[in-house]
């Protein structure tokens, strides 16, 4: 029997992302790891809380707790990034404007409404790129087949 090696390296990797408006109201929330319900609303209360109150001029990564939060504004809404520490800020940043250009592309200028009226397209689109709190698909085309082959069975 071999020994099992234990070792203190952990995995980059998405945690959590959050999409709400200025008044803090969650629109879309999608969790890679376990948390449970009662403190999920603690946790989405408190982060958005953390980034909502930065100033424009502040950067856009933010060390909480025991993770980092990435977020970028677009119009009215907020999208927040929970990571691990070893994660790359950069490419979180990045990977949150291309998510919003693929919700773009689908929606023709994604609006809040788009968002809130139609959240299983979204989550299908976030569920493209992001399986188990790692990134696994960015090209937009590709992201958006699956949604475009549903698109095409509804209009049969």
């Amino acid at each position: 029997m071999r020994p099992v090696l234990k070792s203190n390296v952990t995995l980059r990797m998405i945690r959590f992302m959050l999409m709400v408006n200025r008044q803090g109201q969650t629109r879309l929330s999608r969790y890679y790891q376990p948390v449970e319900l009662s403190r999920r609303a603690l946790l989405e209360a408190d982060v958005v809380r953390c980034c909502l109150s930065r100033r424009k001029d502040q950067c856009s990564f933010v060390d909480y707790r025991d993770f980092k939060l990435v977020y970028r504004q677009y119009a009215a809404l907020y999208i927040v990034v929970g990571v691990t520490d070893n994660e790359n800020e950069l490419s979180v940043y990045e990977l949150l404007h291309n998510f919003v250009e693929v919700l773009d592309k689908y929606f023709s200028r994604v609006s809040e409404l788009d968002i809130m009226f139609n959240l299983d397209r979204v989550h299908i689109i976030l569920d493209e790129m992001i399986q188990n709190g790692h990134v696994v698909e960015t090209n937009k085309s590709r992201v958006l087949a699956p949604l475009a082959a549903l698109d095409k069975m509804a209009d049969c």
